[in-house]
């Protein structure tokens, strides 16, 4: 089963200011180069809205995603608005008090997509997480916006992390087998792995930071996507792959 995920799109409005990244030609970038993987799911794992949730830059993005011709699964991120998000994307259905959480059922893996967009995960979400996975007689694999650990970039740790990360790693360290978990917000690539947990922070479609600094630096404006295969051997691998970013 081979996945891909986009995360941070921070899609604009046409003639947005962006501070000079063309973050729509980045979008439709990153799809072409996902469907030349030919995954079987392409999952977004948050911040498609660039500042401010908009209906009608949800409305272009789905637009684009059902002519790639590839199934995919959205959520939130902090800079977008769940319950407009899933009204729509179709995904009404799945929201538990405004919160976009679910799981996804795939040949032979089941994916369990988490709600993060207010900076926590609720404790309605913990108790259904929790639930889930008993469930799982095998390894998690988990998507979320925020990385449920720090993530040794000072800047978004100490302004931007998932403010109840100590209860929800709780109920993650239960799990008896690994969980792999692919998230993205911190805007660099990284991987941390911390007891059960193999957390993989993955890079934007938007810009890169420099992840070793206390304040906000720009890196490069390279775009990135991940390639996950989830092999029938119960290995989980994956890769990142970094491509050209546009400029306005």
């Amino acid at each position: 089963m081979k996945l891909i995920q986009i995360t941070d799109l921070h899609v604009a409005s046409e003639g947005e200011f962006t501070h000079g990244v063309d973050v729509r030609q980045n979008f439709l970038d990153i799809l072409q180069a996902a469907k030349s993987f030919s995954p079987d799911y392409l999952i977004l794992s948050g911040d498609l809205a660039y500042d401010t949730a908009n209906e009608q830059v949800y409305r272009w993005m789905k637009s684009q995603l059902d002519d790639l011709g590839i199934p995919y699964a959205p959520i939130g991120g902090n800079h977008d608005n769940s319950a407009l998000l899933a009204r729509v994307f179709g995904l009404e259905h799945l929201l538990t008090d405004g919160d976009l959480y679910y799981k996804l059922p795939l040949p032979n893996h089941t994916l369990l997509l988490l709600e993060t967009s207010n900076g926590t995960i609720s404790e309605a979400q913990l108790a259904w997480l929790a639930n889930e996975l008993t469930q799982l007689d095998a390894p998690a694999v988990i998507f979320m916006h925020h990385p449920p650990v720090e993530g040794g970039v000072p800047y978004m740790d100490v302004n931007y992390p998932l403010r109840n990360m100590v209860e929800v790693q709780e109920v993650l360290y239960q799990h008896p087998f690994p969980v792999y978990i692919f998230c993205g917000h911190y805007h660099v690539e990284k991987m941390l792995c911390v007891k059960n947990l193999v957390v993989h922070i993955t890079p934007t479609t938007y810009f890169q930071m420099k992840w070793q600094q206390p304040e906000f630096l720009l890196d490069h404006l390279r775009i990135g996507l991940r390639e996950i295969n989830l092999r029938s051997d119960g290995v989980v691998e994956s890769a990142v792959v970094y491509y050209d970013g546009n400029k306005t």
